[in-house]
């Protein structure tokens, strides 16, 4: 597997992608033709436009795979995938409709290198269940990509400890769904990502990155960090109920 999993595509006070584009460029194959997934947003011209002005300078001939044709042939003519951010529930509908969910997995199996930020990240687990988003429509199913074999958190937000905010905090929903399921979650804060390559895993980015695993304390893994060993779990879901 060749991934890169953003947690976010736009930072505060920053451009679309600005804060990773380094990254992101070098990610890239040289002058790609990438293939971008709107679906997570209504407006699939606008987002692809967004996403092709921001990495259009840096050589990267952008297609969303809505446009002018299947968006499997789109996907099969592409050197790379970016699956963009917004709902994760419309987005994983989508994929199964129009049957990407099924290609994406095969191709990024067979070598296509994988971008993914928010919603496109949480798409990588092989679950649904640790998205922040509201369940807006119903997918078939909650099993996305499973191109990791745990599951990731974007967007991670540690409590605020002035805040008066009665409701569960992301750490508490978090551990809730630990105690449904044996699975390890890696929260992913603000301008920070997970990058794969083959059996490598590594935090990078701007912050450090919280490991929850069941039965365990959180734990900080600073920027840099090797997380291989997460590549090599197996989930296993529902156990409260067994």
């Amino acid at each position: 597997m060749n991934l890169l999993l953003l947690s976010n595509s736009t930072q505060y006070g920053r451009g679309y992608l600005e804060h990773a584009l380094d990254t992101v460029t070098a990610f890239l194959p040289a002058r790609a033709r990438l293939a971008f997934v709107p679906y997570a947003l209504t407006d699939h011209d606008g987002y692809t436009a967004k996403v092709r002005a921001a990495l259009t300078g840096a050589g990267i001939e952008v297609h969303g795979v809505h446009e002018g044709g299947a968006p499997l042939d789109r996907l099969a003519e592409a050197d790379a995938v970016f699956v963009g951010g917004g709902n994760s529930f419309r987005l994983l509908s989508t994929l199964y409709r129009t049957g990407l969910r099924e290609a994406l997995v095969k191709a990024v199996g067979d070598g296509l290198p994988y971008m993914g930020a928010s919603a496109g990240t949480n798409m990588a687990a092989p679950s649904l269940r640790t998205t922040n988003d509201m369940p807006i429509v119903q997918p078939p199913s909650f099993e996305a990509l499973g191109l990791v074999p745990f599951q990731i958190n974007p967007h991670y937000l540690d409590p605020d400890p002035h805040s008066t905010h009665k409701g569960e905090t992301r750490e508490e929903r978090l551990t809730e769904f630990l105690e449904e399921n044996d699975v390890p979650v890696l929260g992913l804060r603000e301008g920070s990502w997970l990058r794969v390559t083959g059996a490598h895993a590594s935090v990078e980015g701007a912050h450090a990155a919280r490991l929850f695993r069941r039965g365990a304390e959180p734990r900080e893994l600073p920027a840099g960090s090797d997380v291989s060993e997460l590549l090599t779990v197996t989930p296993e879901y529902d156990t409260a109920a067994r």
